[in-house]
C-alpha cells in the first residue's frame, strides 16, 4: 500500500492520482512557522488536532526536510540556468564579432 503525504489524499478513480487538500496544506504552513518556536512534537500535535489527520514528530520532520531540501535544489538550479543562459549570450556576441561566424542560414537565400 502506497503511503500518501501529508496534505493529500487519494484520488478514488486513479490511485495514482494525487489530490491536494487545502486545509491540510494551509495547516502545513503555519506549522511550519511554529517550528520556529515549538517542538517537532508540539507540533506534530497541533497539526493533528487541527486538521483531524494524525502525523508524527518524524513524519512532520522528515516532510519539512524533504522540502527544505528540494527548495535548495530548485535556487541551486535556477541559479545554474541564469550562469547557463549568460555564457552562451557571451559565446554567441564573441562569435558574431569573429568574421566568417558559422550560421545555420543558407547564403543563397540572400
Amino acid at each position: 500500500m502506497r503511503q500518501v503525504p501529508y496534505g493529500y489524499i487519494q484520488c478514488e478513480d486513479n490511485p495514482q492520482l494525487l489530490l491536494p487538500v487545502p486545509d491540510e496544506l494551509e495547516a502545513l504552513e503555519l506549522a511550519k512557522k511554529h517550528l520556529k518556536q515549538y517542538s517537532y512534537r508540539e507540533v506534530a500535535a497541533w497539526l493533528t488536532t487541527q486538521t483531524g489527520r494524525s502525523i508524527t514528530a518524524m513524519g512532520l520532520k522528515k516532510r519539512v526536510d524533504i522540502e527544505r531540501k528540494r527548495k535548495k535544489a530548485a535556487a541551486i538550479k535556477r541559479k545554474l540556468a541564469e550562469r547557463l543562459e549568460k555564457t552562451l549570450a557571451e559565446i554567441e556576441k564573441l562569435e558574431k564579432q569573429n568574421t566568417g561566424y558559422y550560421t545555420l542560414e543558407d547564403p543563397s537565400e540572400e
